[in-house]
This record gives C-alpha cells, structure tokens and sequence, in this order.
C-alpha cells in the first residue's frame, strides 16, 4: 500500500470538508449527483475520443498503482540475477534453459532465452532495447490520459455550470429559489476543478513515478543478462546491478562461488 497517495488523498480532502464546515456550510451542499455525472461521464467521453480504447482500458487498469506498489522487489531481482551468473559461471549459460520457465517477468525470461539461444550480446542489446523503446512509447500514453482528464475536467464542470443557470433562468418566477439554484449549478464547477487537481493531474504524476522504476527494472535486468552472457563475475554483477537502485544497502547475500 503507498501510504503518502491515501494520506495526500484524506488530508486534502479532509481540509475541504473541514473549510466548507467553518464556514457553515455541509456536504449536502455539494453532493449533487447530476453534476457529478455531467463532470465523470463528459471527461470520460473527451478522453475516450483522444484515446485509443486499449490505452484507456490499460489505464484504468494501472489506476491501482496510484495506491498499491508493484509487488516486484528490485533487490530481489538482483538476487535471482547473482544466482543465474553463478550458475552459468559454474554449469554454463545453456544450463539456464533449466531456469526460464520459473521466470515470472517477460522480459526478463525473453532475454534470458536469447541468451540461452547463443545471441551475440551486442544483437541481444538491440533487440532488447527495441522491446524497451517500444515499450515506453506505449506505456508513456498512461499518464498522458490522466493529464488530460486533469484539463478536461474543469471545463466540462464550466459546461455543467452553464447548464444548470440555464435551468435557473427558466424559472426567474420563482425568485425564491434562484439563489438556491445557482449555488447548485456551480456545484459541477467544484467536482470538475476538484477532480483535476486533487486527483487526475496527482494520479498522472505517480504513475510517470511509477513506469519510470518499471523501465529502470527492465533495463537493470539487460544489462544482467549480457553481462551473464559476458562472463561476468558474480560479485561485480552484483555491484554493477546495485547502481540501478535508488536506495543502495548491503549486499544480497548470493556469494561467487
């Protein structure tokens, strides 16, 4: 669980809330069904307009990233990188063979079968960073969505707004009321400013956070892999693999042997 994105999420919704309340107002006031689905379903609509559906599929499934960090351990990963050098350092790189099918990442068993396969290193490089440009090109188009429902948003709760003065000038009879009804129509303005800034352009940043230690974890296993395929001693693998981190302890514990 990524506490900073639950406590940021509470603290700044929790400081609205309690604002509106100093002020003598209450929730009531701002809970309007009908702007809400004005602001959800217009901004939903403009992005799946800009949008191929399989990136918007694709980013409402790593909407959970928001909140949940990658089970992936990158220290981890190292540790199984040292195991595979000692292995192919003591048996050989085909000796491997043995070991890609309990791989559960895809690049990483992808390079590890060209490796195993007897692909120069220079040529596994080109074609593995190939995938990994490609990759990124794709996955860059996650945040993108999000950064545009962040400018779409408060302009669809505008047209919202609109809306209900204009309901509100049908009935000027009613003077009575007007007061009333033009707070309720800035109600979809507030869902739509708020939606932005307190979640669209926020979830749009972790997950740049977030794809950018993915790609650093592909790359980290790249360089693993040639360097395997290089001969590479263990313990320098090691060393070399540690660089990839942002946060560089002690050893993983796997000994050259």
């Amino acid at each position: 669980m990524d506490k900073s994105s639950f406590i940021g999420l509470l603290v700044a919704i929790g400081g609205i809330v309690l604002g509106l309340t100093l002020e003598g107002g209450n929730l009531g006031q701002v809970l309007q069904p009908t702007a809400a689905m004005i602001v959800f379903g217009g901004t939903l609509g403009a992005v799946m307009l800009q949008f191929p559906l399989p990136v918007v599929m694709e980013s409402a499934r790593r909407l959970v990233h928001v909140f949940l960090e990658p089970k992936r351990n990158a220290r981890d990963m190292v540790k199984e990188m040292v195991g595979f050098a000692n292995k192919a350092r003591k048996e050989g790189i085909v000796s491997l063979d043995q070991d890609i099918n309990s791989v559960q990442e895809p690049f990483l068993k992808k390079s590890l079968m060209l490796a195993v396969d007897g692909t120069e290193p220079q040529e596994l490089r080109k074609m593995m960073e190939l995938v990994l440009d490609n990759q990124a090109e794709q996955e860059e188009k996650i945040p993108q969505l999000f950064e545009s429902a962040g400018g779409f948003s408060p302009t669809v709760g505008i047209i919202g707004a609109v809306l209900g003065l204009i309901q509100v000038m049908q009935h000027l009879d009613k003077i009575d009321e007007v007061g009333r009804g033009i707070a309720v129509a800035f109600v979809a303005t507030i869902y739509g400013v708020g939606m932005a800034n307190l979640f669209f352009l926020p979830a749009a940043g972790k997950l740049k956070i977030r794809i950018r230690e993915e790609q650093v974890l592909r790359e980290m296993m790249l360089e693993g892999v040639i360097s395997i395929l290089e001969g590479m001693n263990p313990r320098m693998l090691e060393t070399k693999l540690l660089g990839f981190l942002a946060d560089q302890k002690e050893p993983t514990g796997e000994k050259a042997e």
